[in-house]
C-alpha cells in the first residue's frame, strides 16, 4: 500500500509517495491552482500515480497541508459573519488590547474588522469569572436576532459570551436554538473552539473560525469529491497548526486550526530528519515562492505557542511557533520613491510567476536574479518539466534594476539576493539570538523550493556553522505530513493560586480532558494501543501577565510541591531567575490527544551509490561575488553523489524539487541518510 503527503504552496503543490512495504519514496511537483487548490491536489495526485505506476486503489492514506483558511482571512474572502456576545461587549473587536505593535508609527492602520458593528448583536446574559450565573439567558432573544440575520444574508455566526470558558451553558443554549431555527447557518461557539480566558483573543479566534468556516467547507467538499473521483479508498486528512493531523469532519468544525498547516508539517519533518542526522538544535528554514518560514527546534523538540496573529488578527490556539516573512523565490524586486532597491513582501506567486518562467510575469523576482547569476539552471527546472527563459530574466533585470540604478547586471542581481538574504537573516535572529540562543550551537535545516538556494549565505550572515539539506527539499512539507500523528488539543482555564485546596480541582481537569480526548480518538477510529496523551500546565507568579509551561507526564500523580519546584526551574530557563516564596498562579491546563501513525523513518533512507564523476552534469559560469566574478562551477546530480566523500565549494547540486547553491569557503558531503551536510568555513563575500 502507498501513503501520499501533499503540501499546497503559493507557487507549487508538492507530493511525496511512500511505499509502505518497500519503503521506497518518490517525489512529484505541479504548479498550484490558487483559484481552487483542490484542483492541483487531485490533478497532481493522478499524474503522480500514473508516472510511478501505482493504482489509486493501493493508496491507504492521503494527508495534505493547506493555506485556504489563512488566505481567506488575508484576502478578506470569507463569509458574511455575525457576532452574538454579552450585552455591553459588542465593541471588544474594535477596542482590542492596549498593545500597540507600531507604537510610534502614526501611519499604522488597524486591520478592517471582519464583523461590522451592524452585525454584532448583544444577548442580555451574564456569567461571573467563577462560572456562577449573574443573569440567566433568555434564548427567546435569538428569534428576533435571527430575522435580522436572514435580512442581512448572514451565512455564519460567532457566539462568544463573557466567561463562557468557565460555564458554557449560555453559549450552548443559544447555539442549540440557532441550529434548531436555522440549520443552514455555520455556527462557532467559543466554548466549543477555545474554552480559555482572555476575552479579546478568544473572541477574535472565534470570529476567524466562523468567517472562514463556510468557504473552507466548500473547499473540503471539492477535495473530498476529487479524491473519490481518483478512486482512492480513503478520505484525506489535513495537518493543522500544532503539527498533527485532523480528519475532514474535525477541520469543518475548526478551520482556524489550519492557519499554519503546511509550514507546521515542514517543522515536524525537519525535527525528525535532523535528529536522525545527529543534530538536536536546529533552525528550520523553509523558503517557498512567496514566504520564508523559520522555526526553532531545541533539543530535538519544536517550540510551540498558543498566541500569534494571522493577518494582524489575534489567534489563540496551540501551534508550532513559526515566524513568517514575505520573502521567497517569487518576491518582487522594485525601487522605492528614493530609488532604493527593495525586495518583497509582494510576490509574483504561481500566476504570473517569475519572468523566467514565461507565464506572463513582468516584474523582476528573486528567482530571476538566481537565473541571471546561473545559480539556477538557465534552461530547465523541475527535472526538465519547467522551461526557463534566461533572456527574459536578463531583460527584466537590465530594464528595471541594473539600468535605472546605473550598475552592472550581475551586481544588480546579487543585490537582490543580498537584500532577500538579509530579510531572511533577520527572521532567524528574531526567533533565536533575540531570545538568548547562541546560533553557533545550531544547524540550519534548509528546505522548500528556494531554501537551499539561499541557506549557505544566510548561515554565513547569521554565524550558523552547519547547513543541512534533506533529499528533495522542495517537497519537505509534504514529506513531513507522513511523519505526523493525528492529534487535537484540549484546554481548561482556572486562574487561581496553587494551593492544596485548588490543586485537587486542577488535577481533575486532566481527567476531564483525557475523557474528551478518548471520545475524539474514538471518532477518529484510532485503536487503543496507538493512543497517547501529552499534558502541561501554564502558570505564572502572582502579579505577572504571561505564563511559563510545566510538563506533566500522562498518568503522573504530580504533587503540589513537585509542581512548584518544576515551575521555578521553568521560570529560570525562560527568564533567568525565580522568586522563592512568591505565590504561583495556575492559569491553563492543556492536554493533547494523539493517535500514533506508523512512521517508517528508516525506510526514508536512500541507497547511496555512484561517484563524483558520474554525478557531474556540467560546469557552469556562476557569479558568487564581485571579488571572484564569474567562475567555472561544477554542477552535480544529487542522486548520483556518493556518501561520505568530502568535497569543497563552490558547487551546485540539482534535483527535481530544488537546487542547492554551495558557495566558496565551504565543505560538504552526503551522509548515509542522503542529506547534504555543509560546513561553513568563513565568509566568502
Amino acid at each position: 500500500m502507498y501513503r501520499i503527503g501533499v503540501d499546497v504552496g503559493g507557487t507549487f503543490t508538492d507530493f511525496t509517495l511512500l511505499n509502505d512495504i518497500t519503503g521506497q519514496v518518490s517525489f512529484y511537483k505541479v504548479s498550484s491552482t490558487p483559484a481552487d487548490p483542490s484542483q492541483a491536489i487531485c490533478t497532481g495526485a493522478r499524474e503522480m500515480l500514473d508516472v510511478f505506476g501505482v493504482k489509486a486503489e493501493e493508496v491507504s492514506f492521503i494527508g495534505h497541508g493547506t493555506t485556504v483558511a489563512t488566505n481567506l482571512v488575508i484576502e478578506r474572502k470569507g463569509t458574511k459573519t455575525a457576532l452574538l456576545t454579552t450585552k455591553g461587549f459588542r465593541d471588544i473587536l474594535d477596542i482590542g488590547r492596549q498593545t500597540r505593535p507600531n507604537l510610534y508609527d502614526y501611519r499604522a492602520v488597524k486591520p478592517q474588522i471582519l464583523v461590522p458593528r451592524s452585525l454584532r448583536f448583544e444577548i442580555d446574559e451574564r456569567v461571573a469569572f467563577d462560572g456562577s450565573v449573574l443573569k440567566p439567558v433568555d434564548v427567546a432573544q435569538v428569534d428576533g436576532i435571527l430575522e435580522k440575520l436572514r435580512a442581512a444574508d448572514v451565512q455564519s455566526v460567532a457566539i462568544c459570551f463573557l466567561h463562557s470558558y468557565r460555564n458554557p451553558d449560555h453559549e450552548n443554549r443559544v447555539r442549540d436554538r440557532l441550529r434548531e431555527l436555522a440549520p443552514d447557518l455555520y455556527i462557532t461557539a467559543s466554548s466549543d473552539l477555545l474554552p480559555e480566558f482572555r476575552e479579546f483573543e478568544r473572541l477574535s479566534t472565534t470570529v476567524l473560525n466562523a468567517y472562514a468556516g463556510p468557504r473552507m467547507q466548500t473547499y473540503l467538499d471539492r477535495l473530498s469529491e476529487g479524491v473519490k473521483e481518483l478512486n482512492a479508498p480513503v478520505a484525506p486528512y489535513t495537518i493543522h497548526s500544532n503539527g498533527g493531523l485532523m480528519s475532514i469532519p474535525t477541520v469543518r468544525q475548526y478551520p482556524v486550526r489550519t492557519c499554519l498547516s503546511g509550514p507546521a508539517a515542514g517543522v515536524i519533518g525537519g525535527a525528525v530528519l535532523a535528529g536522525e542526522a545527529g543534530f538536536r538544535h536546529v533552525i528550520t528554514f523553509d523558503v517557498g515562492g512567496t514566504s520564508t518560514d523559520v522555526s526553532l527546534i531545541l533539543d530535538g523538540r519544536p517550540q510551540f505557542t498558543s498566541s500569534r496573529t494571522v493577518a494582524d488578527f489575534p489567534v489563540k490556539i496551540p501551534m508550532i511557533d513559526i515566524h513568517v516573512i514575505g520573502a521567497g523565490g517569487g518576491s518582487i524586486a522594485r525601487r522605492d520613491d528614493a530609488s532604493a532597491l527593495k525586495v518583497g513582501p509582494f510576490s509574483a506567486g504561481a500566476v504570473p510567476g517569475p519572468v523566467a518562467y514565461g507565464r506572463g510575469g513582468t516584474e523582476p523576482t528573486v528567482t530571476d536574479a538566481n537565473v541571471v547569476l546561473h545559480r539556477l539552471n538557465p534552461v530547465t527546472l523541475l527535472g526538465g518539466k519547467l522551461a526557463v527563459d534566461e533572456q527574459a530574466a536578463i531583460r527584466v533585470i537590465d530594464d528595471q534594476v541594473a539600468g535605472p540604478l546605473g550598475i552592472d547586471r550581475d551586481e544588480a542581481s546579487l543585490g537582490i539576493l543580498r537584500i532577500a538574504n538579509a530579510n531572511m537573516g533577520r527572521a532567524i535572529r528574531s526567533i533565536s539570538s533575540e531570545h538568548g540562543h547562541d546560533l553557533s550551537r545550531f544547524a540550519l535545516m534548509a528546505f522548500g523550493g528556494a531554501g537551499p538556494l539561499h541557506a549557505c549565505e544566510v548561515a554565513q550572515e547569521c554565524g550558523i556553522p552547519t547547513v543541512i539539506v534533506p533529499r528533495e527539499p522542495g517537497t519537505m512539507c509534504a514529506r513531513g505530513i507522513l511523519l505526523s500523528d493525528i492529534s487535537l488539543d484540549f484546554v481548561r482555564t482556572r486562574v487561581a493560586a496553587a494551593t492544596p485546596e485548588t490543586w485537587r480541582s486542577v488535577m481533575t481537569f486532566f481527567d476531564e480532558m483525557r475523557r474528551e480526548g478518548e471520545e475524539w480518538l474514538d471518532g477518529e477510529h484510532v485503536s487503543a494501543e496507538l493512543r497517547s496523551f501529552q499534558q502541561l500546565i501554564e502558570a505564572r507568579y502572582e502579579g505577572q501577565n504571561f505564563e511559563v509551561t510545566v510538563q506533566v507526564a500522562p498518568d503522573e500523580t504530580l504533587t503540589l510541591a513537585e509542581f512548584l519546584t518544576r515551575f521555578d526551574a521553568a521560570h529560570r530557563i525562560e527568564y533567568g531567575y525565580d522568586i522563592p516564596g512568591r505565590t504561583v498562579e495556575v492559569v491553563n491546563c492543556r492536554t493533547k490527544a494523539v493517535g500514533l501513525v506508523p512512521k517508517p523513518y528508516n525506510d526514508f533512507q536512500p541507497k547511496i551509490g555512484g561517484s563524483v564523476e558520474e554525478a557531474l552534469i556540467e560546469h557552469r559560469t556562476t557569479y558568487f561575488n564581485a571579488g571572484r566574478g564569474r567562475e567555472k562551477t561544477p554542477v552535480y546530480e544529487r542522486e548520483k553523489l556518493p556518501a561520505g566523500v568530502p568535497m569543497a565549494g563552490p558547487a551546485i547540486v540539482e534535483e527535481m524539487s530544488s537546487t542547492t547553491v554551495i558557495p566558496p569557503a565551504t565543505r560538504f558531503e552526503i551522509d548515509q541518510a542522503g542529506n547534504i551536510i555543509i560546513s561553513i568555513l568563513g565568509d566568502a563575500q
